[in-house]
C-alpha cells in the first residue's frame, strides 16, 4: 500500500466507478469521491468499496477538483487524479509501487501515458497514443488550471518525470452519450476561448512546457497560436487530416473512423460555431453590457469575470 490518495469526480458513475476504485484499492491508502448529487448508486457503490465520499454543488471540472484538493484533508504523501471512467492497469500499478517511495524530493510530479478506448477499442493512432499528462503529484505542490475546459494539472515547482503502465479512459456508455456530452463540451470550450479573448479573466491558462506534461503545454501553445486563428472550418478540416491521414488514423478501423470524425472535425467544428454564434451575440450588446452576464444568459452557465 503506497503513501497515496487518489480522488475521483463523479456524477451518475454507477457503470464506471467499482472498475476504477478496484484499479487502485491495492496501492491507494485513501481513496476519495467528491460526487455532484448523484441520482444512480454511485455513492452507495464508492461508500461501500471504502472510498470517503464528499457531496459538492458541480460547476466545472476544474473547480469541483479545485475545491476536492483543498477541502478533503488529504494527508497522504502523494495525489492521483483518476476519472471515473478511466481506470489503472496492473502494469502500471506495479510501476507505482516499485518506483514512487524511491523518487527523490527534487521530483514533484509524475507524468502518466493513457490511452483511449472508444466502442470498445484502443485508439492507437491519429495523435491519441500516448497522451501524457500529469495526474500523479507530491500533495501540495500541484494546482490545476481554472478553466471551462481541457483543465490540467501542473506543479508549482520541481521536476516531473513520466512512468511507463497504462492507465485507460474506456467509457462504456452509448454513442448518443458521447455526443451529447462533446455537445455540452463544445459550449464550455466556447466559453474558454471568448472570456479569453476579451480579457474577463475567467479562465486561467497555467500549463507550460517544464511544468507538467512537456505534450500538454506543446499542444496548448499550438492551439492557442496557431488553431485558433484560423477560420474555423478549415480549422477544423485541417486537423481531422491531420488525425486520420498524416497521423494514420485510418488503421484504427471503422470505430475510429467514428471516433476521428466526431472527435476530431464534428467535435473542433461545434467548438467553432459555438464560438461564432457567441461572438455575434456579444457584438450586438452595448459597449457598457456586462459581458460574463451575457455570457450566463446565452449559456446558462455561472460565468465571472474576477
Amino acid at each position: 500500500m503506497l503513501n497515496l490518495a487518489v480522488i475521483i469526480l463523479t456524477y451518475n458513475e454507477e457503470l464506471h466507478i467499482a472498475r476504477a476504485i478496484r484499479s487502485i484499492q491495492n496501492i491507494a491508502q485513501d481513496i476519495v469521491v467528491i460526487d455532484s448529487q448523484s441520482m444512480d448508486r454511485t455513492v452507495d457503490i464508492a461508500s461501500g468499496l471504502g472510498a470517503r465520499v464528499f457531496q459538492h454543488a458541480f460547476v466545472n471540472q476544474a473547480r469541483q477538483f479545485g475545491w476536492a484538493m483543498t477541502h478533503c484533508d488529504v494527508t497522504a504523501e502523494w495525489t492521483m487524479r483518476l476519472d471515473a471512467d478511466e481506470y489503472v492497469e496492473p502494469d502500471l500499478a506495479t510501476n507505482l509501487a516499485a518506483q514512487l517511495p524511491s523518487l527523490p524530493p527534487s521530483v514533484t510530479g509524475i507524468n502518466l501515458k493513457r490511452k483511449q478506448i472508444f466502442m470498445d477499442r484502443w485508439i492507437r493512432y491519429g495523435d491519441r497514443y500516448p497522451l501524457v499528462m500529469l495526474r500523479v503529484w507530491r500533495t501540495g505542490m500541484a494546482e490545476i488550471e481554472d478553466r471551462w475546459m481541457d483543465e490540467h494539472l501542473f506543479v508549482t515547482s520541481g521536476a516531473t518525470v513520466t512512468l511507463d503502465g497504462g492507465f485507460a479512459d474506456h467509457n462504456l456508455n452509448p454513442l448518443a452519450w458521447f455526443i451529447d456530452k462533446h455537445n455540452k463540451y463544445a459550449t464550455r470550450e466556447a466559453i474558454e476561448i471568448i472570456t479569453q479573448r476579451h480579457s474577463l479573466n475567467d479562465g486561467c491558462s497555467a500549463v507550460a512546457i517544464g511544468n507538467s506534461s512537456t505534450q500538454v503545454g506543446a499542444k496548448r501553445f499550438l492551439k492557442q497560436s496557431f488553431y485558433e486563428k484560423l477560420p474555423f472550418p478549415i480549422a477544423a478540416t485541417l486537423y481531422f487530416l491531420y488525425r486520420y491521414v498524416i497521423r494514420f488514423g485510418f488503421l484504427d478501423g471503422i470505430e475510429g473512423a467514428i471516433y476521428h470524425f466526431l472527435q476530431g472535425y464534428w467535435y473542433r467544428f461545434l467548438v467553432g460555431a459555438r464560438v461564432f454564434e457567441l461572438s455575434r451575440e456579444i457584438a450586438r450588446v452595448p459597449a457598457e453590457t456586462d459581458l460574463a452576464a451575457k455570457l450566463t444568459e446565452l449559456t446558462g452557465l455561472p460565468i465571472s469575470s474576477n
